[in-house]
């Protein structure tokens, strides 16, 4: 069974800083492009980062640039989202997706619907 699973969420501070994994099982992430969206309640659901299959190009919306990092260990079938600098803004529920592509090389990341597999989040809360 495809499956991809996320971690690492939690309560944190403002201004600290989580890791997010986002791990494969039943198939090897090597040639998918994974992408990183959030959501909150009542709202529509978000695109924070994406990587193409070889991990050399990675994207991000505006709101994150310079504080998220998005990365993956084909090796461990996994990819990161190593979010620093978290803002109370930053709260929702995170999730990753999947999709099989060796041509991804776009600019922007891929709106929700290109995905084909997802995760079933995991919950950031930014607090004092």
């Amino acid at each position: 069974q495809l499956q991809l699973v996320e971690s690492g969420g939690g309560l944190v501070q403002p201004g600290g800083s989580l890791r997010l994994s986002c791990a494969a099982s039943g198939f090897t992430l090597d040639y998918y492009v994974i992408g990183w969206f959030r959501q909150v309640p009542g709202k529509e659901r978000e695109g924070v980062s994406c990587i193409s299959s070889g991990g050399g190009r990675t994207n991000y919306v505006d709101s994150v640039k310079g504080r998220f990092t998005i990365s993956r260990d084909n090796a461990k079938n996994t990819v990161y989202l190593q979010m620093n600098g978290l803002k109370p803004e930053d709260t929702a529920v995170y999730s990753c997706a999947a999709k099989l592509s060796r041509s991804y090389s776009s600019y922007v990341c891929p709106y929700p619907g290109w995905y084909d597999y997802w995760g079933q989040g995991t919950q950031v809360t930014v607090s004092s």
